[in-house]
Formats: structure tokens, sequence, C-alpha cells
């Protein structure tokens, strides 16, 4: 059997210039080549794009995700396929991997099996360079700011109230918390800091929701950096950082054209993590598909208490973006984990486990037609172990549910092999019948706000707020910030803030340990249980396995 990559490695790709112009009308003077297969959209013809009907808007997320895999972006290539398959025009848009789990658990982002994007090296490791410009956009304004403070500080910041951290696009737990400006006056002066990952920055939520360049140095003016002596807020703006910043990141805010493995177009643009950030591929880029295509196909991070609950109460909230269908993508080895099935045993029938984890797939579906308002698909991405019994198990309690429900082969055989859930999601898409709707209203409390999400979607009771986060939501309030909308960090693998608690855990409380603004991003990160901004490697990376031959083909991503 081959390798994502071997099969990667061996498909027939189509120019990038033919590429946009046949399929997307796209003229060669309008696209940016970075090679042959891969391209920036120029924002001239982004432009051009504003005075044509949108087309149908189609979410892909997924049950909580195990160590046994979920598929969520395999099944969103392969819906994306799929469409095209049965004669529609359709674009799917996805976010860039980050080197963080490429080289730490994942190995690689970019689908899998026959149903990629591609050149999947290229996706998966440096692609057009935007996580790097994030990243040295990020550090400028870090390097401004203690160099402010350096030259005599004329903005009266208070060192011990920095806010702002340096990020790196690497899992490397050792900077999670450092001491800066060691060895004496010349390097400024000692204090505390700490690095995230290049996905938790708030530049990278920025670049995600910024609707042009201008949005995009607005919303860099307003990041607060800092606070003065009498706890007065410091700006990018009051550094004079966010022209630099902006200039770093003009190439970044285009949007990345590829293809699949199928020769239809792909845009890959932006890759905020939904577990610490928001989850979702950038605004831009959605937007510029749905003028280019009749279905446009996205995904949101990890399952749809996160990455579909932030794709919602965010990126739709701010930019008016409606879904008109939902898939739950679910595997049966994923339902039986959630079931209390052993990793080593998912290849085994185990009916008892499939039945107790359906509970998780049931709460996300709740959560999805309940409290989003959105009609849904549940996608099963097959796998070769799974059982007539165990498939049998699934639709049925599915019909039980009053959900439909579809087997797609995607991985094995491509487009073709997702055209029951391609013709499924057109019929749920043109209904009419998606309501979408927010977990809570603008002018809540902040407090409430999580509160409503941990009740209403994580099933919890209640939510259990540290005093010097409570302390600094009750600042934030006091500062204006009380409309903003939050952004949930936790752990994906359960509905609770405990990475332990499997299938639909009741009667939990969610643990709320930090808060932190992202003023220019606009909306207030909960931090809660033991969730790392900065993620740390496993004991045996993927890294581990990734490598180059002599004659410099890239091995080991999958």
């Amino acid at each position: 059997m081959l390798t994502d990559i071997e099969i990667a490695q061996q498909a027939k790709l189509t120019r990038i210039g033919k590429l946009a112009a046949e399929r997307l009308g796209i003229p060669e003077d309008q696209i940016e080549p970075y090679g042959h297969y891969k391209a920036k959209l120029s924002s001239d013809f982004i432009a051009r794009l504003s005075d044509k009907p949108d087309g149908k808007l189609v979410l892909v997320t997924a049950i909580s995700p195990t160590p046994a895999g979920e598929g969520k972006t395999t099944t969103t290539v392969g819906l994306g396929d799929a469409l095209n398959h049965i004669g529609k025009n359709a674009v799917i848009c996805l976010r860039e991997p980050s080197l963080g789990p490429v080289f730490g658990m994942k190995g690689g982002a970019a689908g899998g099996g026959y149903a990629q994007v591609v050149p999947m090296e290229d996706i998966n490791l440096h692609f057009t360079g935007d996580f790097n410009a994030i990243q040295l956009a990020n550090n400028l304004l870090a390097a401004m700011l203690d160099n402010h403070i350096h030259h005599g500080n004329a903005l009266g910041i208070d060192v011990r109230r920095i806010t702002w951290r340096r990020v790196l696009d690497v899992n490397d737990r050792a900077l999670r918390s450092l001491v800066v400006s060691l060895g004496g006056p010349g390097n400024g002066y000692p204090r505390e800091d700490g690095f995230d990952i290049v996905v938790a920055s708030e530049v990278m939520a920025i670049l995600c929701l910024a609707e042009s360049m201008t949005d995009l140095k607005q919303r860099l003016s307003k990041i607060v950096v800092a606070y003065t002596r009498d706890k007065q807020p410091v700006r990018a703006a009051d550094l004079n950082a966010h022209g630099a910043m902006a200039v770093l990141l003009k190439d970044a805010m285009k949007p990345n054209l590829v293809q699949t493995l199928e020769n239809n177009p792909a845009i890959v643009h932006g890759g905020p993590f939904a577990n610490i950030a928001h989850g979702c591929n950038s605004v831009i880029a959605t937007r510029t598909a749905l003028k280019l295509a009749d279905y446009v196909v996205t995904e949101a991070g990890f399952g749809a208490d996160l990455g579909a609950e932030k794709f919602i109460d965010i990126k739709c909230r701010k930019s008016g973006l409606r879904p008109d269908a939902c898939v739950i993508v679910a595997t049966i080895r994923a339902l039986k984990y959630h079931g209390g099935a052993e990793r080593t045993a998912l290849n085994a029938e185990n009916l008892v486990a499939l039945d107790k984890g359906f509970a998780n797939l049931a709460r996300h579906v709740r959560n999805v037609r309940e409290v989003y308002r959105l009609p849904c698909v549940v996608s099963i991405n097959h796998f070769t172990h799974d059982t007539d019994a165990e498939v049998k198990l699934l639709q049925d309690k599915c019909a039980a549910l009053g959900v439909s429900v579809v087997v797609a082969r995607h991985w094995a055989q491509g487009g073709a092999g997702a055209e029951e859930l391609a013709r499924t999601v057109v019929e749920i898409a043109d209904s009419g019948r998606a309501d979408m709707q927010f977990v809570y209203e603008d002018d809540l409390p902040l407090p409430s706000k999580i509160e409503a999400i941990a009740k209403r979607v994580y099933g919890a009771v209640g939510v259990k707020i540290d005093s010097k986060a409570q302390a600094r939501l009750n600042e934030l309030e006091r500062e204006g910030y009380g409309h903003l909308p939050v952004c949930i960090a936790k752990t994906q693998y359960s509905f609770s803030s405990d990475a332990d608690l499997r299938g639909a855990p009741a009667g939990h409380s969610l643990a709320v340990r930090e808060i932190r603004l992202s003023a220019g991003a606009e909306f207030v990160v909960a931090i809660c249980g033991a969730i790392m901004t900065m993620p740390g490697l496993p004991k045996v990376p993927a890294a581990d396995r990734i490598d180059l031959d002599d004659d410099g083909k890239v091995l080991g991503l999958f």
C-alpha cells in the first residue's frame, strides 16, 4: 500500500496558471506563481469579484479528536472532489499546516490517501512563506517594545505588565516560560517572558479575520502589548510598529491557490489552531472562493465544540458569512475509543464500545442542529477494519437521532468514493434550511459568554474561573472590551477541560485559569485546564521519520 506522500509524489499536477484560467477564469496576470504548482491570487483580482453572487458555503467539522484519527481535512478534500465529480463547480478552502504538528504528532496536514491537496511537501513545509511572515511581524513588535523600554521608556511602560509574547512555529516546551534581557544594561531590563506557537499569535488571527490591507493595518495598530504604571493600555500604534508589520504581511495577506490530486482548485490560507485560537482559514480566502464557485467546502479545526463554535461565534459574527450546510466527520474507530476501547484494540469489532461512544457524536449533532441551527449530515470516514455490524449499528443510531449518515470512501477512492456524500450535501445546502444562530449575544458580560459556551456546547454544569482570571475579566469589562466574543483555549480531546474525559461527559465544570486580550483580532481568549499555547513534542516526534534522500526527495511526511 502506498503512503500518503508516495501517492502525492505520483500525482500528475496541472500547471497553476492553466488551472487558474481554465477552472476559475483567473487571467494569467492576476496570479503570482510560486513555482509551477502554487500561486497567490492578486488583491486587484479579488477586489473585482465583489459584485459577483456568492455560492453555497459548506462547513466540515468533526467529533472530538482521538489518537485514532478522524480525517476531517481528508473529508473536506474528498467532498470537494466529489462535488466536482458529480458536475458541480466547487472549490475547497483549507488552513495552512503548522510545522508544530508536522514535526510533532501528525507528520502532515494536507489530507490523506487519494484525497489530498498538492504539492503536499510544499504545503506541509514552508509553502509560500505566510507563517514566516506572521512570525516575523509578531517578533518585530516584541523587539520594538523592548527597544522602546531600553531607550528611555517614554510611554512609561510597566515592565511587570508586558503582555506581548514572541512566537515560533515549532513545538518547543523549553520556551514556554523564560527570562529575557540578561547580560547587563546593554541588553535591556531582565523580565519573565515566554513564547507561543505561531498559530496562537494574535497576528495570525488578525490576518485571518482582516478583510483588506486597510483593515489589517488598523487591526494591527490596536494590538495591546503592555500597560503603563497607571494601568493604561499600550498599543502597537503607540510604538509606531503597525506600518512595518503590515509591510511584512502584505504578501501573506494574499490567498494561496493549489489543487487536489484530481486537479480541482483549492485555496489554502491562514492556519490558527482551534484548541488555542479560532481555528478557521482566512475570511479573504473564503469570500474569494464563494465568488469563484457554486459550492465552497471549508473546515474548522478539531471538533464541533471548538472549531465550529469559533467559526460561528467569531468568524461568522465578524464577517457576516453564513454556512448553508454542515458535515460532521466521524470514524467507527474513534467512536469506539470514546466508548472506552483501548487504542491497540480499535481494529477489532466492538459493538458495546461503539454504542457507548456514540454519545460523543450525538452531542456534536445536537449542538450543530439545536445550538448553531445548521442542517447537517454525518460522514463516516471508512476504514478497512470497519465491520458490517458496526456500520449498521451506527446507521441505526443516526436514524434514531434523525440525522442523515453516509459512509464515505474518499481516502481509498478519491472523489468517486464520496459521491453519495456530495449529493446529500447539495440537497441540504440547496434546501434553505440553515438558520445559523450564535451561542451568545454581544451584550452579555464576558463571564456569561464563557458560561454560555460551557453549558450550551460542552454540557458543563458551570464554570470555575481562577481569581486572577476573574480579575482580568473585570478589567477588560472596565476597559470597554466586554462586547467582544470569547475564544476558548482548551483541550481538543474532550468536551470538558480534562483531556481524559472521553465520550460526552456530564457534571463537569470548565476550569478557566488565564485570560488574554486580542484587541486587534477583537476577541478575548479564555485559557482553560492544562492547555498550552506553546505545545511540546511527543516522545517520538514525527520529525524522527522525516528525511531527504540523495535525490532531494522528501520522505516520511504522511
